[in-house]
């Protein structure tokens, strides 16, 4: 009985605590909404012919990481047009016409492509999370990327290509807690990334480390892209950001004005293909997803996963 009183009490306090905070970030969201502005800087009109988009990198995680490796440039930061996937997306594809995009690809992880690209717009378009979705990790692992972006990059005559990685977006694929969940359960699981944060269940140190760990891991396909696509002008840089509870905010959240979540890496380098990998010209499929009927709620349960919903 005392145990059950104490788990209790811990509950209860969990709860308040939780909804003390909660209540301190809708009061930030609305004054980082409605107040400051962050001015965007131009995603599409900048200079490159290869963009490697990592999603929901914070500058400050890019750069520390890229310090302690020799082969990365540290690079700077600008402001995203957006604080979410989708924002971002409408930002750099949604008011563009068919002369603009006509020789542009875009090759994706991420669902929200389903409601805010249209393809028939664009040049190339490859929604990687259509045919290589993992249930067992609940996101889309980045060698599917990867393979995709060089298989276009040596079969189409494109001037510009948009290569949109899942990582380091939670859930994290270097974290053995998430090993077997599956999609339809992950949802929760994802969110409980911030709630256990503002909770204290979960310490700021171990959420990052699992973030940290998980853009390490793209990036080991990040160097591999580099090294088999052929492009004068790449870009590394990323959608938005993540607030690990500054101003009470955690995740991303769109409109609003935080440098956590608006601030992202900008670093310019260059790829050469070497044709040191081959992907594999016909990939199995993790898990197939219909193209019609059921197909919106496939998307929304992908959605899910990764804690949109």
């Amino acid at each position: 009985m005392g145990r059950y009183r104490a788990s209790a009490r811990q509950a209860y306090r969990d709860f308040r605590g939780a909804g003390l905070d909660a209540i301190r970030e809708v009061v930030s969201r609305t004054a980082l909404t409605f107040g400051a502005r962050l001015s965007p800087d131009p995603v599409f009109d900048a200079d490159w012919d290869l963009l490697v988009v990592l999603d929901a990198c914070r500058a400050d995680l890019w750069q520390e990481v890229a310090a302690s490796e020799e082969d990365l440039p540290v690079g700077t930061t600008r402001v995203s047009p957006g604080g979410t996937s989708s924002e971002w997306l409408e930002s750099v594809f949604g008011d563009r016409g068919p002369e603009e995009l006509a020789d542009v690809g875009y090759v994706t992880a991420n669902p929200y492509s389903e409601s805010h690209v249209d393809g028939d717009r664009l040049g190339y378009l490859e929604e990687v999370w259509r045919h290589s979705w993992s249930d067992e990790k609940g996101t889309v692992r980045p060698r599917a990327v990867s393979d995709a972006a060089v298989r276009v990059g040596r079969e189409r005559d494109l001037d510009r290509l948009v290569v949109h990685y899942m990582q380091p977006h939670f859930p994290s694929l270097a974290d053995e807690d998430d090993v077997g969940i599956s999609l339809d359960s992950f949802g929760e699981k994802s969110l409980t990334v911030w709630s256990d944060l503002r909770t204290g269940r979960l310490s700021r140190e171990s959420a990052w480390e699992s973030y940290r760990a998980n853009l390490e891991l793209v990036l080991e396909d990040v160097r591999l892209l580099l090294s088999n696509y052929e492009a004068e002008r790449a870009v590394i840089t990323a959608d938005h950001g993540n607030a690990f509870g500054e101003r009470h905010i955690y995740g991303h959240a769109a409109g609003v004005a935080h440098e956590p979540i608006r601030e992202v890496p900008w670093v310019e380098t260059g790829a050469t293909d070497e044709r040191t990998y081959d992907p594999d010209p016909n990939p199995e499929p993790e898990r197939e997803l219909v193209a019609a009927g059921g197909a919106g709620a496939d998307v929304d349960r992908r959605l899910r996963a990764l804690g949109y919903r």
